[in-house]
């Protein structure tokens, strides 16, 4: 039916898009949407010590990884041919003036069938050739050439484009376990189009940016980040978990402990987590004691940018039914809102839940308003996360009569 309405069995002259002409296709209008796009898909996981955004004026940036150069993994998959991609090298350079020397070698592929001695050989030589880098920058993680429908891929964490780990290939960590140990800067650069595990990482690189596979201006937007001149406010649409043992079996299709709506454990990146080069803070949450069913709630919650720069701040809305029956869900996603915010600016920011927002869904399929207690939260991200986000969290209970 969606082909059909696509117009995709009409004859060709029947079809509008089918005659916009190539010069439309990247009018500068375009290429703004795609440097906007990829620059607000960026996620801040770490940030330690404010090892970011970077000073232009670096005398020299070594810039390392199977991602750094390669313009494909920047695509995805089910994609058109732009005109000009721009990789994670490229932005790098077109970023930084000419008195800065970028400095690139691949140095590993994505994973290695097993991991021998030969990473350490290499790695003697690179280190040398390193010594007098400012910073090091390492674009990893994988690539929709290894995750993909129907690939033909049999390495070590990858079968025909399925994953059967969720953990950034070994080979990957030990470099970064090298990199780490020259006591220069590393920040880590990770592409991927799904969740990964990488809890060595977490622990010990002072920053990490998830940049997806952010299309044809992904570079761009990365050095946009890298270097301060976007502020970045993406979100984690999923949870990272921070091991394989945290997931059930793959061809188990409960629900339990899936997902950040019924996971127990403590995730590596909960969903909704990311961070900012400034602060916000929450405070005047406007809830009503109690709701009766079958009606609307209108909140609202004050937002603050208290820290020194402009910057964007997505507010989350979630709600939980502490005594609920059934396999109710700990928390769910209920609304969130994009804004910004001048350094120092304050906002008031409302929501309005329908009756279907407020009910939960039954064994049969059905929606009902649950009696009793609800939880509602808004701020930065999720209640009660180990990693704080950038924005503070407001929580109040109300009661559903």
């Amino acid at each position: 039916m969606i082909r059909l309405r696509l117009g995709m069995f009409d004859p060709v002259s029947m079809v509008p898009y089918a005659q916009t002409p190539e010069s439309v296709l990247e009018a500068p209008a375009h290429q703004a949407h795609a440097l906007k796009m990829a620059r607000q898909s960026i996620v801040l996981l770490k940030n330690e010590n404010n090892t970011l955004p970077l000073g232009k004026k670096l005398k020299k940036i070594t810039v390392l990884g199977p991602n750094a150069a390669d313009t494909t993994v920047l695509l995805g998959n089910y994609n058109g041919t732009p005109s000009r991609v721009v990789s994670v090298l490229q932005g790098i350079r077109d970023k930084v003036g000419a008195d800065t020397e970028v400095v690139y070698e691949e140095a590993i592929p994505f994973t290695r069938d097993s991991v021998d001695d030969k990473l350490r050989t290499d790695f003697s030589d690179l280190a040398r050739r390193m010594h007098d880098a400012d910073v090091i920058i390492f674009a990893g993680g994988i690539s929709p050439q290894l995750e993909g429908e129907a690939l033909k891929v049999e390495i070590k964490g990858f079968s025909g484009g399925d994953r059967t780990t969720i953990h950034l290939p070994e080979t990957q960590t030990e470099l970064l376990r090298h990199l780490k140990a020259t006591g220069k800067p590393v920040i880590f650069v990770l592409m991927t189009g799904s969740a990964i595990a990488m809890p060595w990482a977490d622990e010990n690189i002072p920053a990490i940016l998830n940049a997806w596979y952010g299309g044809q201006s992904a570079g761009t937007a990365i050095a946009d980040v890298l270097f301060g001149d976007y502020n970045p406010a993406g979100r984690l649409p999923v949870t990272f978990y921070r091991s394989d043992a945290d997931l059930p079996d793959i061809k188990n299709y409960d629900m339990a402990n899936r997902t950040y709506r019924y996971f127990r454990g403590v995730p590596l990146y909960p969903f909704g987590y990311g961070l900012s080069f400034t602060t916000f803070r929450y405070s005047r949450l406007n809830v009503p004691r109690t709701v009766a069913a079958g009606n609307p709630l209108t909140v609202s919650v004050t937002v603050k940018n208290t820290g020194k720069i402009d910057g964007e701040e997505v507010v989350q809305l979630y709600l939980s039914y502490p005594g609920a029956p059934g396999k109710a869900p700990i928390r769910a996603l209920k609304g969130f809102q994009r804004i910004a915010l001048r350094a120092g600016e304050s906002r008031k920011v409302a929501f309005t839940l329908t009756p279907e927002d407020l009910s939960l869904v039954d064994a049969r399929g059905q929606f009902y308003a649950p009696k009793g207690k609800v939880v509602l939260s808004i701020g930065g991200g999720q209640p009660g996360q180990r990693h704080n986000t950038s924005g503070t969290v407001q929580v109040r209970s109300f009661i559903m009569e």
